[in-house]
């Protein structure tokens, strides 16, 4: 188990909880990437699980990715890393629920939106604030629109905005408001996935997700590459992230 990811088994097998155990930022940086990769990456070949359940420690899911690690020198490697984990979850072969409360933000967003059900509290708050820091948000701009629609992804994603949890379970950004998310998505499990024959559960996933996988895939693949080789190649992205770091306001230049 990594420090920074919990890790335990419940119903006899069925359900694995991956819970992110650096509050209350828990913040998606490299650490925290590379034990999600591992942990799905291991349950993926495990027979007898049913689904896995994505929550986090402490009073908020995420603030989002590292700001550090989003500077010239990582952020190839990070968003290479970042992407593999989102692509993993998205192409997973059993169902990925996500249980959120307080801010959902940036790349924790990103996480959840790869899932395939999130459950949200009352107290939830989700948003992409990267435009906010003079970048945008690559895997959200595939991701979302596919769960929001175009017009009410745009306005998220161009905002920098955060939607409480009502508006967002409204927008179609949520699946399930309830005061108990967690206890919301494992009841799911329990109820709905954990009695099924798991190599038919494969089999379902991968019927009722291929179409949209074929979708979003190659488009990460194609923001990303606009993320690198156009936007971090402008001065105000990195004026942004910089003045986020030193905590000022930045100074656009508009180039």
């Amino acid at each position: 188990m990594s420090d920074c990811l919990r890790t335990t088994t419940e119903l006899d097998g069925k359900l694995l909880r991956l819970t992110l155990n650096r509050p209350k930022a828990n913040i998606v940086d490299a650490g925290m990437i590379a034990a999600l990769t591992h942990a799905f990456d291991k349950a993926a070949h495990d027979s007898a699980l049913a689904a896995v359940l994505l929550d986090a420690e402490g009073p908020h899911f995420s603030f989002g990715a590292s700001v550090e690690e989003h500077l010239p020198e990582q952020c190839e490697g990070m968003l290479a890393s970042l992407h593999k984990l989102i692509r993993m979850m998205l192409a997973f072969p059993l169902p990925v629920l996500v249980a959120v409360r307080g801010q959902c933000l940036g790349g924790g967003l990103e996480v959840a939106m790869a899932g395939h059900m999130i459950f949200a509290a009352p107290d939830a708050q989700l948003g992409q604030p990267e435009m906010k820091l003079g970048v945008f948000a690559p895997a959200a701009s595939v991701l979302m629109p596919e769960r929001m629609g175009q017009p009410l992804a745009q306005d998220l994603l161009l905002s920098g905005r955060s939607m409480v949890a009502g508006e967002a379970l409204e927008a179609g950004l949520i699946d399930h408001l309830t005061d108990t998310p967690e206890d919301a998505a494992r009841a799911y499990v329990e109820k709905h996935l954990a009695v099924k024959s798991t190599s038919s559960l494969r089999l379902a996933v991968r019927a009722a997700r291929e179409p949209f996988l074929a979708r979003v895939l190659p488009r990460i693949d194609e923001v990303e590459r606009l993320y690198l080789e156009e936007l971090m190649q402008t001065r105000d992205a990195v004026e942004g992230l910089e003045a986020f770091l030193a905590k000022r306001p930045a100074k656009w230049e508009n180039r």
